[in-house]
Order: structure tokens, then sequence, then C-alpha cells
């Protein structure tokens, strides 16, 4: 059954921030009901904090991707600034 799992999950470098978002969102809704067998139940975290990990890196990139896109006035690209996710801005 683990195999089968491990066999059935697509590789993490393939997969979108969203695709990747809802796969550990499937796994926690899994674990949550308590009714995973102790086996499979570790086996759901570790690929759970893969997916984490994924999922940060990620929004890392798009991050920084955003520091580096700010526009003038005249809309040309006038230089760049970090991103406040805060103010948005």
């Amino acid at each position: 059954m683990l195999r089968r799992m491990e066999n059935a999950s697509p590789d993490l470098a393939a997969m979108s921030f969203e695709d990747a978002l809802r796969a550990l969102e499937d796994m926690v809704r899994k674990l949550e009901s308590g009714e995973v067998p102790l086996d499979q139940s570790i086996m759901l975290y570790e690929r759970g904090e893969a997916l984490r990990k994924h999922c940060q890196t990620r929004l890392d990139a798009a991050s920084a991707r955003i520091e580096k896109i700010v526009t003038g006035t005249g809309g040309e690209a006038a230089g760049t600034q970090p991103f406040d996710p805060e103010s948005g801005r």
C-alpha cells in the first residue's frame, strides 16, 4: 500500500504551486480524520512536509520576481524594490 501511494505521487519539481497546495490540503484532511493507519500517517506526514517545502520555495521565487518588477510613471521599468506582502506593495 505504501509503495503504491509513493509511486502514484507526481514528482514535486513538476508540480505547480496550486497542485502541490491541493495535495497538501488533501493530506491534512486525511491525517485529521484519524482514520488513516499509523504507517500510512507517517508516509503522508513525510510527503506533506516535502509538499510544504515545495510550496514555500515556489512562493519565495514568486516574491523574488515581484521584487524585480517595479514600473515608473510612464510604464517603463524603473528599478526594483522589495515586495511588502502586508501592504500589497
